[in-house]
């Protein structure tokens, strides 16, 4: 091998001066992963003296410096100046000895292959990217399907020239890198058939949260330039990764259909890719399958393992094949090196009207201005500080979006380049809003959430909004359990730094009503169903799937195991559906399975629902969610509760029913819970302890049913009081009952995040465990603290 070309498994990572990170790290994983299973498709990199002595053959170095200087002394634009660089570069000549050796090299590929004109990637990789303190993703230019010499060799010389796009100019001038320092190395690698499989991103932990224990893979049809570049919102998948050795589990946590409006495919006639549209079949179908979701996730880990560090991946599936390949792998930049042990927590006030939702990016807030652009000619029509609405971006976007307050997108994943870019600017963003464009227009004043979950939600106005530092340095220790409130399943990771003993309640009905949105028996009993419109949107949402109650056992699922997985192996208590009968008809498809109740606080509810016929396979949709979280994804910390069970003998018709259904307390683990919030459980609690494991004291409802107040009546607030002398009689009681009997009390009910005083009551009483919201977790633990010190 020459000292012009150097083939991918004679590299390793060490050779980064020799051939820039992009290519190193490709023969590092080559010449050491492919054993471990990591398969990188062949290739080969000219080198950066490759590069210096073309620029010195065609007497570019003084050339180049000069123009800089122009440029510096502001004798000419940066867009003049990059021109002209990059146009001299495209002119030059190659050296005899250069294009011989990257004409050996490609004929020998070609022998390799068993192919002509073998179908190339040509990537560039630059002497400083990829490092830890320096990320030059996206700043130089990548071709795809480049077949034949000539082809090859006018890909290559367009590679030495995008190291003087505006954008790499600018960035090396911000980054205070000098220009003629920087060489350039060219990474020729086999070309995956991914334009009739599919590709996309992936890391090794969440790029949001920082949390460390999954893998996030986003995946669309086609070649894999659409997903980095936001072109496309792809299905997103979320693997747990502690599980992946285990035999027979399959750790997903998350598993989201996405748009996958285009896909790039091989072209003809000089042109080397294009874009099509996908089908409705396309649209509609998941990208990978479970078994192929987990591979990737095990390549993740083995690369992470082998790094020693966060990992940002590239992957590609040959559609004639469907073998599974990483095609670039480099340091993850951003949560990596986030600072740890603080957690900021956003409380917006006086929320507008909701105008858009999308994929939330970077957990912040911000408000103003709207500034829409969609294409990036128009970028000098920038304000600064306004929130910058565009179609998508691509690296020529970074300047101005360095002078955004916010940014949103019609198009784009979690590892689109607006998101990308946005975490490492510090900025929200709003990704993947599909009408963001259309929905909102210049100047309109907005406010951009990012704090409330996985999906980011733009505001009509300027809203208040408050910001508070969590220092995780000065928790103290407590023997009670102090554990989260929670009901949505994509916020559970933004707290995974706290250290809550689990989750005392996790509400079943915000999956339901949030993420399925169909009442479960409009799923079941679909046929019976005689809303047209129900029909058609419910046909929307369950496609892909060829049993329609399947789309509810497996959202359900998802969700919960999210929150299982944060919290693993702390319990994790999840309280089974407690939707009044007017929330249940509000469902899609609800209205015809429900009756009309005076009033359903205390009407056909929790526990009397599920044994009923009337609900009876709603539950046990129910309970097949449960068993798949705790079986076939492996977290068996999943504790289930039943709400509103008003004496012993409907909590042995719930029990005979969820046995019937497959779940057994006692087996394999499994414990049971009550809620306590009905007077009867506190007068029977020594009856109601022989059914269950324990109990969880919802003090809305056990107020409301001791003093006979309507909690939602705004006329009778003054006299629904948690503090009154007969509730906290009910709670004292309960608690010392229970545990006379050996049974644990848990305590779920909102009064201890609204009055952190209260804590102080719980624990003279004895309580087990306090279950808060996440942001007042910080306040409650140290009420606690104190309380137990005396």
């Amino acid at each position: 091998m020459s000292g012009n070309v150097i083939w991918f498994e004679d590299l390793k990572r060490g050779d980064v001066a020799l051939v820039g990170g992009k290519n190193s790290s490709l023969g590092e994983m080559v010449s050491t992963l492919a054993e471990r299973g990591i398969d990188v498709p062949m290739g080969f990199a000219t080198t950066a003296d490759a590069y210096r002595a073309f620029i010195a053959a065609n007497d570019l170095e003084s050339r180049i410096k000069d123009t800089m200087d122009a440029l510096n002394e502001h004798r000419m634009t940066l867009q003049q100046a990059g021109q002209k660089v990059r146009q001299m570069i495209v002119e030059g000549y190659w050296p005899e000895d250069l294009l011989e050796d990257i004409k050996a090299a490609y004929r020998e590929m070609d022998r390799r292959s068993g192919k002509t004109d073998t179908s190339c990637a040509v990537r560039s990789s630059a002497t400083a990217e990829d490092l830890p303190d320096a990320s030059f993703a996206g700043q130089q230019e990548t071709f795809l399907n480049v077949e034949g010499e000539r082809a090859l060799l006018a890909a290559c010389k367009r590679c030495y020239a995008s190291l003087f796009t505006d954008r790499a100019i600018s960035y090396r001038e911000n980054k205070g890198f000098d220009h003629m320092q920087v060489a350039l190395s060219v990474g020729v690698q086999l070309m995956v058939r991914s334009d009739i499989g599919g590709s996309g991103v992936m890391f090794s932990l969440d790029t949001e949260s920082g949390f460390d224990k999954v893998v996030l893979i986003n995946a669309a049809w086609g070649l894999g330039e659409n997903v980095v570049q936001g072109a496309v919102t792809p299905d997103e998948y979320m693997v747990y990764k502690p599980f992946l050795k285990k035999d027979g589990l399959v750790p997903i946590v998350e598993r989201t259909l996405g748009a996958k409006e285009i896909k790039m495919i091989y072209a003809q006639g000089g042109q080397a890719t294009k874009n099509v549209k996908t089908s409705k079949a396309e649209r509609g179908k998941f990208v990978l399958s479970e078994e192929e979701i987990c591979d990737l996730a095990r390549m993740a880990v083995t690369i992470e393992d082998h790094y020693g560090c966060p990992m940002d991946m590239e992957w590609a599936r040959d559609g004639d094949t469907g073998k599974l390949y990483i095609v670039q792998a480099r340091p993850e930049t951003v949560q990596s090196r986030a600072e740890k042990g603080a957690v900021k927590s956003y409380e917006i006030r006086d929320k507008g009207k909701r105008l858009l939702s999308g994929l939330s990016v970077g957990g912040a807030v911000a408000t103003g201005p709207v500034c829409l652009i969609e294409h990036a000619s128009e970028i000098d029509k920038f304000v600064d500080g306004a929130v910058l609405v565009t179609g998508t971006t691509d690296p020529d976007w970074v300047p101005i979006m360095k002078r955004a307050s916010a940014i949103v997108t019609d198009h784009g994943g979690r590892t689109s380049h607006a998101a990308i870019v946005s975490r490492e600017l510090g900025l929200p963003a709003i990704v993947g809003c599909g009408d963001a464009t259309h929905v909102l227009h210049d100047e309109q004043e907005v406010t951009v959430s990012c704090c409330e979950g996985e999906e980011g939600y733009v505001y009509e106005g300027i809203a208040e909004y408050e910001v508070e530092d969590i220092d995780l340095g000065d928790m103290p220790e407590t023997k009670t359990k102090v554990m989260f409130n929670m009901a949505n399943p994509t916020a559970a990771s933004r707290w995974w730094q706290l250290p809550a003993d689990g989750v005392g309640l996790a509400r079943m009905e915000f999956v339901i009503n949030n993420a399925i949105k169909v009442h479960p028996l409009a799923l079941t009993r679909f046929d019976e169903l005689t809303d047209e419109a129900a029909r058609e949107e419910i046909e929307a949402l369950t496609r892909g799937y060829a049993e329609k109650p399947d789309f509810f056992v497996d959202t359900l699922a998802y969700g919960l195991a999210r929150i299982a997985a944060v919290h693993y192996p702390n319990p994790v208590i999840v309280r089974m559906s407690d939707f009044k009968t007017n929330e249940y008809a509000a469902l899609l498809g609800g209205s015809g399975f429900e009756p009309h109740e005076e009033n359903p606080m205390i009407g056909w509810r929790g526990a009397s629902r599920y044994y009923s016929e009337g609900y009876k396979d709603g539950f046990a949709l129910e309970c097949r969610a449960i068993r798949q979280v705790r079986e076939t994804r492996g977290f068996d910390n999943l504790i289930m509760m039943i709400p509103f069970c008003r004496s012993p003998e409907e909590a042995d018709r719930v029990l005979a029913v969820i046995e019937e259904n497959g779940l057994k307390r006692g087996e394999n683990g499994l414990e049971v819970y009550v809620m306590c919030e009905v007077p009867s459980n506190v007068i029977l609690a020594e009856e109601f302890a022989k059914r269950f494991d324990g109990f969880s004291i919802g003090s809305n409802d056990l107020t409301q049913l001791t003093l006979g107040v309507d909690r939602d009546n705004e006329a009778l607030a003054d006299v629904f009081k948690e503090r009154d002398p007969a509730v906290q009689w009910m709670i004292r009681s309960v608690i010392e009952r229970a545990h006379a009997v050996g049974a644990k009390v848990g305590f779920c009910g909102q009064a201890p995040s609204n009055d952190p005083d209260f804590a102080r009551l719980l624990v003279e009483y004895g309580i087990d465990s306090i279950s808060v919201t996440p942001d007042a977790f910080r306040a409650v633990k140290a009420n606690v603290a104190a309380a137990e010190k005396g």
